[in-house]
């Protein structure tokens, strides 16, 4: 089989250095506070818009018991103005002030309307601002205009397999010295607080509960139990798509649940880069449009001209020699190196023909699994 034999398969980046491009978009038109060329911080708003608040609707006539095209005269505000929940924004009064009825607002807003047809009043929440920061640390590469700014470093990249919570970032603190090594309570301390820390195979769920408390911004590990990660955000977890879990830092498995070794390879990029600051989002999407949670570690200005012309992440090209995991058993969760790519079918236990891969594992052996059981660690 030639060397230049390759197969397209999933796969997890893995990249000590590599040019990272983040597209910055506002959720609706509104304002890009950047241009061209900008060098921008992990906080540097970058675009601004406002949502529309939401209406609420009050059925002003029937509280007042007048008729729907009598509201307006009832009105105590006019349409347009700003009125605060609780104020009364309609009355009624008969019998010399001895039967009264009052409509209030029932939050913070503008009135919008009042409708003669039907007598209710809509009054509207204040428009909501929404800013969109970098993210990382980079250059403003490209700006689309009322839409979104294109944020671009060289950086140490990594994904994981699974994570939960958004955006934050910190300064990277490896607490443990083995990538097979637990992350557990004892491991964690004050000084953490703020930081992103770096596990090795397993965190507790101890662990967890105590780098809530002590407010570290992020854990990257490579396994937990799944009961744990559901105990710690307070539900069941789907597999649509996660990132929105309010549990006060990013957690991020590299490998998955369970008590599984980091990769060599993403330990050692996650040391090097130890008190470096890093961007970490532990949104995951499994359906179609994969999304993986990420660390990313923009690198000095210096070694930008290093990077220049990198490949792109993500190619998920495996050929002779590519670094892959398996993610099915028996071997799941085993690293190795890919020595052969068969072109001819294979008859698998199944009995099904498909066409595999064989791989020299990290104990010399070779195994021969289908291609669909691999993934990519990326180069």
């Amino acid at each position: 089989m030639s060397e230049e034999s390759f197969a397209y398969t999933p796969g997890l980046a893995a990249s000590p250095m590599t040019l990272v491009t983040k597209v910055r978009a506002l959720p609706i038109k509104g304002e890009i506070l950047v241009k061209q060329g900008d060098r921008v911080g992990f906080d540097t708003i970058v675009g601004r818009c406002y949502l529309e608040g939401a209406p609420y609707i009050v059925k002003a006539s029937e509280v007042l018991g007048v008729d729907p095209e009598e509201i307006s005269k009832y009105m105590t505000v006019k349409v347009g103005d700003r009125v605060r929940r609780g104020d009364v924004i309609a009355k009624y009064s008969a019998f010399l002030g001895l039967m009264r009825r009052e409509v209030a607002a029932p939050v913070d807003g503008v009135v919008e309307s009042a409708n003669e047809l039907t007598g209710h009043v809509v009054v509207r929440e204040p428009p909501k601002l929404i800013e969109v920061s970098a993210y990382v640390r980079g250059i403003v590469k490209e700006v689309i205009p009322g839409e979104a700014a294109v944020v671009e470093t060289p950086a140490a990249y990594i994904q994981g397999i699974i994570g939960f919570g958004g955006e934050r970032h910190g300064v990277i603190s490896v607490a443990v010295s083995r990538p097979d090594e637990v992350l557990d309570e004892s491991k964690l301390n004050e000084s953490h607080a703020g930081k992103i820390v770096v596990g090795g195979s397993f965190t507790t769920y101890e662990a967890l509960a105590k780098a809530q408390r002590i407010g570290v911004k992020g854990v990257i590990v490579g396994g937990a139990n799944i009961a744990d990660v559901e105990k710690l955000v307070g539900y069941r977890i789907g597999v649509a798509i996660t990132g929105r879990e309010n549990i006060g830092f990013t957690l991020i498995l590299t490998e998955g649940f369970g008590k599984l070794a980091m990769s060599e390879r993403a330990f050692n990029i996650l040391k090097q880069n130890e008190g470096r600051e890093a961007a970490v989002n532990g949104t995951t999407q499994v359906r179609a449009g994969v999304v993986r949670p990420e660390v990313v570690i923009p690198l000095e200005r210096e070694v930008r001209a290093g990077v220049e012309g990198a490949e792109t992440l993500g190619e998920g090209r495996v050929k002779i020699g590519s670094t892959v995991r398996i993610i099915r058993y028996p071997y799941f969760g085993a690293i190795g190196t890919v020595v052969e790519l068969p072109v001819e079918l294979h008859t698998i236990e199944t009995e099904s023909p498909v066409r595999i891969v064989r791989i020299r594992l990290q104990d010399g052996s070779v195994v021969s699994v289908p291609r669909a059981n691999i993934e990519i660690i990326g180069e």
